[in-house]
C-alpha cells in the first residue's frame, strides 16, 4: 500500500531516503492495533497539542509518556492536546489514518523528544495504520529543521510497575503530604479526610451480612432513600431490561426484574459512588463516570453469565465491583483536586497510555491504590477490595482473583471495540482459560453491549441526571 500522498511529496521534497515497515499480524493473521505496534517496537509518534496561540506538535517515542509539564516549562505556554475531534479534521484535510512523526507536513511549531536522536535509525508512524517509515537519524535531522530538541518525555516501563498491595499505604500517606496541606495523622481514615458512609451504604452493608435478609428488609432500606428509591425502580424500568407492565415500587423492581441479590448490590454501589462528588473537569474524549460504570457493569454482568454455572463467582458481587471499578477515579479527584485537573490534561495527550503510568508519574499512587485501601477501611468484601485493587493485574492469582480478572477482560475488550477512551490491547489467553471463560461467548457479550449504549446511556443519565 503506497503512503499517503501529503507524507511521500514531503519526503520527495526533503530528499529523505526511507524505507516501509509493514504492520505485523497476531496470532490470527490480523493486523496489530497501531497503538500496540508503535509501543512494541518503539516508534516516534505525533502529539497535537494547542492553546489560544495556536498549534504545535510534540514527537516522542511511543514506549514514554508525554510530560505535559516539561512541554509547558520549555515553552511557557498552557498547552493541552487537542480534541480528537480537531484531530480527525486534520487528518482529513491530509487523507492520513494518524498524525505522522514529520513535522514539515503542517509547518507547526515542533518539540522532539532528545531520546529519540540517541538511535541510529528510527521507525515514524507515517500517517497510515498498516506501515511504518524507517529512516536513519541525518535524515530524520534533517526533518528536524528549526525544531526544539529537549525533555519532554518519561519511560512508561517503570511507571507501569506494581509495587504490590503491602506498600499501597507507604504510598498514600506519602502523596496525601507531598500533594495537599492535610497534616499526616496515625490513622490513614483519618489522614484521607473522606466522607463517611452513608447511613443508607451502612444499612445495606449490614444487610449483606444477614443471611435472614429477605426482600422485605431490602425494599425497606431502600424506600428509606427517597433518591436511591428513584433510581432503583428507573433502571428496573429502563428499556434495557424489557420488563414487562409498569415498574410501580421496589418490590416490583427486586421481584419481577432485577432480583435480590441484583439489587442489593446495585443500591450499596449507587450509594458509595454518591459519597463522594462527580469531579466536574475529566479527560476529553472519555466516557462520564456513571457511563463508564454502568458499561462496565453490564460487560461483567454478560461474561458471568458466560462462564459455567459450576464455575461463575458470585453474580452479585461481579455486577458490584463491575458497577465500582472506578470510584478510586472519584477518590483520586476528591483528595488532589489541583493535581487531578493535570492528570486529565495529560491522559489527553497520552491517548496511548493507560492511567496507572500517568497517576504514578503524577502523584507517585493510582486510583486502584486508593479504592481498595479505602474499600478495606469501610468493610467492603473482600472480594469487591481485590477487585477493585487488581483490576489492572492480569497475572494476579490470589484468592478472588477471577473478580479482579473479570473487570480487566471486560476493560479490554470495550476498549477493543471502541467503546470508552484508552489503548486497545490484546488479553492473554490463560485469562480466558482461568475464567473458565469461551473467548467467543466473551466477544459475543461485548458486542451485545455495544449494541445496547443507547439504553445503557439512559440508565448512566438516571444516575447523573446533571
Amino acid at each position: 500500500m503506497p503512503l499517503p500522498s501529503s507524507v511521500e511529496s514531503l519526503l520527495n521534497s526533503q530528499n529523505i531516503h526511507y524505507d516501509l515497515a509493514r504492520t505485523p499480524v497476531d496470532a490470527n493473521n490480523q493486523p496489530l492495533w497501531h497503538d500496540r505496534h508503535l509501543r512494541e517496537v518503539g516508534a516516534a509518534k505525533a502529539v497535537l497539542l494547542e492553546d489560544d496561540k495556536g498549534r504545535i506538535l510534540a514527537l516522542v517515542s511511543a514506549d514514554t509518556l508525554l510530560d505535559l509539564a516539561a512541554v509547558q516549562r520549555q515553552l511557557g505556554r498552557e498547552l493541552r492536546a487537542t480534541t480528537q475531534d480537531a484531530v480527525r479534521q486534520f487528518c482529513d484535510t491530509y487523507s492520513l489514518q494518524s498524525v505522522p512523526a514529520l513535522p514539515k507536513l503542517a509547518g507547526l511549531p515542533t518539540l522532539v523528544d532528545k531520546q529519540l536522536l540517541r538511535r541510529d535509525s528510527l521507525l515514524l508512524d507515517s500517517g497510515d495504520d498498516s506501515q511504518l517509515l524507517h529512516i536513519n537519524r541525518d535524515d530524520f535531522q534533517t526533518v528536524l529543521e528549526d525544531a526544539i530538541i529537549c525533555d519532554i518525555a518519561t519511560a512508561l516501563e517503570p511507571l507501569e510497575e506494581d509495587s504490590g498491595p503491602e506498600m499501597d499505604e507507604v504510598h498514600i500517606l506519602g502523596a496525601v503530604s507531598r500533594f495537599t496541606r492535610r497534616r499526616i495523622r496515625q490513622r490513614l481514615e483519618e489522614t484521607l479526610e473522606l466522607p463517611p458512609l452513608s447511613e443508607t451504604a451502612q444499612r445495606i452493608i449490614n444487610l449483606r451480612v444477614d443471611p435472614n435478609a429477605d426482600i422485605s428488609d431490602l425494599a425497606q432500606v431502600v424506600e428509606t432513600d427517597p433518591s436511591l428509591a428513584a433510581q432503583v425502580v428507573s433502571w428496573a424500568a429502563s428499556p434495557y431490561y424489557s420488563a414487562p407492565g409498569k415498574i410501580k415500587s421496589i418490590h416490583d423492581a427486586i421481584v419481577r426484574v432485577l432480583g435480590f441479590d441484583m439489587v442489593l448490590n446495585l443500591a450499596l454501589g449507587l450509594s458509595l459512588g454518591r459519597s463522594l462528588k462527580l469531579p466536574k473537569d475529566g479527560p476529553a474524549g472519555y466516557l462520564t463516570y456513571w457511563q463508564k460504570a454502568v458499561y462496565t457493569a453490564a460487560t461483567v454482568e454478560g461474561l458471568v453469565t458466560a462462564i459455567p454455572r459450576e464455575r461463575r463467582p458470585a453474580f452479585g458481587l461481579s455486577y458490584l465491583a463491575g458497577l465500582l471499578h472506578n470510584f478510586g477515579f472519584l477518590v483520586l479527584a476528591e483528595l488532589f483536586p489541583p493535581y487531578f485537573s493535570q492528570y486529565c490534561r495529560m491522559t489527553e495527550a497520552n491517548p496511548h497510555c493507560h492511567h496507572q503510568p500517568i497517576e504514578r508519574h503524577l502523584l507517585g499512587i493510582t486510583r486502584e491504590q486508593l479504592a481498595g485501601t479505602l474499600m478495606r477501611l469501610w468493610s467492603m468484601p473482600e472480594e469487591l477490595v481485590i477487585a477493585l485493587r487488581h483490576q489492572n493485574n492480569p497475572d494476579y492469582r490470589g484468592e478472588h482473583h477471577q473478580y479482579a480478572n473479570l473487570i480487566f477482560v471486560a476493560e479490554r475488550l470495550m476498549a477493543q471495540q471502541g467503546i470508552g477512551g484508552g489503548p486497545k490491547q490484546e488479553i492473554p489467553e490463560a485469562l480466558f482459560n482461568d475464567l473458565y471463560l469461551d473467548k467467543d461467548k466473551a466477544m459475543a457479550t461485548v458486542a451485545s453491549v455495544g449494541e445496547s449504549l443507547p439504553e445503557l446511556d439512559h440508565i448512566a443519565l438516571l444516575l447523573n441526571p446533571h
